[in-house]
């Protein structure tokens, strides 16, 4: 089953300063799994030499003892990468490692970057050969063919012709780099570990590693970590800010901290206001598990209504599973969520969830609800609807795929076939997420882009050249 949500493209983590930084690299990336689960990979650095493990898969299936036994050193970098159509394969998973003038250079790369197609055929011009068909390694050619006398200055440069939404790692056999966009689109954080430091996509992965969040890399910043300590670089001319969102809404786990705000909270605070802006009479509130479990309390303390479970998730599915030849009816969300019957007979039923994409699978739930008993059921989300989709590192539908770009509200209650449909209001969101004080891109529910170029006339993701989305 395609499961009917946004998917974030990738995790990134850095390591310096530790003698088993690539273990610790690797638990930062478990951590993360959530952000990509289809490749993972681990640079690591003993100052002398480098080793890459990179593959296909998730972290706990493709990283043994033995692979990590092949990465010693006390500087890593690793990434995990998301699946979808088009590239799933070897080729470009990351972290990208080559070798050029100035000896060894990894990167690992969370975002997209909208005009590398550009960049990528300037390059080719000039004779780059690219192997993968992902825009990360574009950086890793502008690096290369820099003529500054050092690596922090080539890095400098390429980032001045990028354009878009990156966080990112880097590292030679004796430095880490970390860079993140003017816009601040990706989250990105720093920590400390004893006498040494940790970057990583969420503070979930400190906390798993018991490293200390110091604070976020900041919009625009460039980091050098060496035996000269912590360096902090401000080379790009400062932008709006336009952090995702997305991030705070469903991406990020819940247990982490990101643009200054607690995940969990957030998501509860979006319940609460969802509660306050779309009431009805019910006899008890329900989520969409897992992502909808916060939001769904939020509005249920703020209703008064009872809370309780309703639909039960099976946490062991796995990325493919066999269908029958004979055909089920809404097999695949009954294989991941199963409604308890017995508890929903009778009953008016509020369903919270975060987003509605295509539609598909809310319908499927609905129609699994009614099936069980319930009375009435009315579903609450936690975000306005999606009407464009992403294009700065986000997986999403094309417009045409996605149901609120296409339909009214009162259309997709029909479709959905839920006694009543509603959502959390842009400026509801914004008031939760205290936009007085911090900007948002939040484009996917208005069209408003934050960076223009000719790519958004086709409002697709332009992250891999090879005429496919990832």
């Amino acid at each position: 089953m395609h499961e009917d949500k946004f998917h974030d493209e990738c995790a990134v983590v850095g390591v310096y300063g530790h003698p088993e930084a690539a273990k610790l690299t690797y638990l930062g990336l478990y951590a993360l799994q959530h952000r990509g689960q289809e490749s993972t990979g681990i640079v690591a650095s003993d100052g002398q030499h480098i080793h890459a493990e990179v593959g296909m898969g998730r972290v706990n299936d493709f990283f043994t003892e033995r692979r990590l036994t092949h990465l010693p050193g006390h500087l890593a970098i690793g990434h995990n990468r998301y699946s979808t159509t088009g590239s799933s394969v070897l080729r470009n998973a990351q972290p990208l490692l080559v070798d050029y003038a100035r000896g060894s250079l990894a990167i690992a790369h969370n975002g997209n970057l909208v005009n590398a197609q550009r960049l990528r055929a300037e390059l080719e011009v000039r004779g780059s050969i690219f192997r993968s068909t992902t825009d990360t390694e574009v950086v890793l050619h502008l690096v290369a063919q820099s003529r500054a006398d050092d690596v922090l200055d080539s890095i400098v440069e390429a980032l001045q012709q990028v354009r878009g939404a990156y966080s990112l790692v880097m590292m030679n056999r004796t430095e880490l780099f970390a860079a993140r966009d003017p816009h601040g689109f990706r989250p990105l954080c720093l920590g400390q570990l004893g006498d040494g430091y940790v970057l990583a996509s969420e503070t979930c992965a400190l906390d798993l590693i018991e490293a200390t969040y110091l604070r976020d890399v900041a919009p625009g910043e460039l980091l050098r970590i060496s035996a000269a300590g912590l360096q902090s670089y401000f080379p790009l001319p400062p932008a709006p800010s336009t952090q995702c969102i997305f991030e705070l809404i469903y991406f990020a786990r819940p247990d982490s901290d990101i643009f200054g705000h607690n995940v969990y909270l957030i998501r509860k605070a979006l319940g609460r206001q969802l509660a306050r802006e779309a009431p009805v009479a019910a006899d008890v509130v329900i989520p969409v598990p897992d992502s909808g479990l916060p939001a769904a309390l939020g509005y249920a303390e703020e209703a008064g209504i009872p809370f309780d479970t309703g639909l039960i998730r099976n946490h062991y599915v796995g990325r493919t599973f066999i269908e029958p030849q004979q055909s089920i009816r809404h097999f695949g969300v009954k294989i991941k969520l199963n409604a308890i019957k017995r508890f929903l007979e009778g009953k008016r039923v509020v369903v919270v969830d975060d987003s509605i994409v295509r539609g598909t699978t809310s319908k499927k739930l609905v129609h699994m609800i009614r099936q069980a008993g319930a009375k009435e059921v009315h579903l609450r989300i936690s975000s306005p609807p999606i009407t464009h989709p992403c294009l700065y590192g986000i997986d999403t539908p094309t417009r045409t795929e996605l149901i609120a770009a296409n339909h009214t509200v009162d259309e997709m209650r029909d479709y959905i076939e839920a006694d009543s449909l509603a959502y959390l209001s842009h400026a509801g969101m914004m008031r939760v997420v205290h936009a007085q004080d911090q900007s948002y891109c939040s484009a996917c529910f208005t069209g408003q882009y934050p960076i223009e170029g000719p790519w958004q006339d086709n409002l697709i993701q332009l992250s891999l050249f090879d005429k496919q989305r990832r």
